[in-house]
């Protein structure tokens, strides 16, 4: 299993496998590679990353509850089902207005 906190080759579910915690932002690691990684994160109400750029593709998928995603000084209010796409190097930042869990997925570019 190495560094990663998932079991390989063993059926597990994304949003039962990170809890919320009082106060915090919770983040959990699936898989780490050269080429990018897939990471669980679990945001209490009122918590938030502040802006911020990575040199990363990253698609966020909303497990539960509803984020708010700031990219590029633009808005959004991205709901449990839904997906949204930070592109590489432009300024993001991420805020809870409600708790929510999310799985972030980070590709390398070309």
């Amino acid at each position: 299993m190495g560094q990663n906190a998932i079991e390989f080759a063993k059926a597990f579910s994304f949003n039962t496998s990170i809890d919320y915690s009082n106060k915090s932002i919770v983040s959990k690691k699936i898989i780490s590679a050269k080429g990018g990684n897939i990471s669980l994160f679990a945001f209490d109400m009122g918590e938030e990353l502040s802006e911020h750029t990575a040199p990363f593709d990253a698609l966020v998928q909303i497990l539960d509850g509803k984020a708010e995603i700031i990219i590029d000084g633009v808005l959004n209010q991205v709901n449990k089902g839904e997906s949204i796409i930070m592109p590489a190097d432009i300024p993001h930042a991420l805020r809870a207005g409600e708790s929510f869990k999310m799985l972030l997925t980070m590709l390398k570019t070309e």
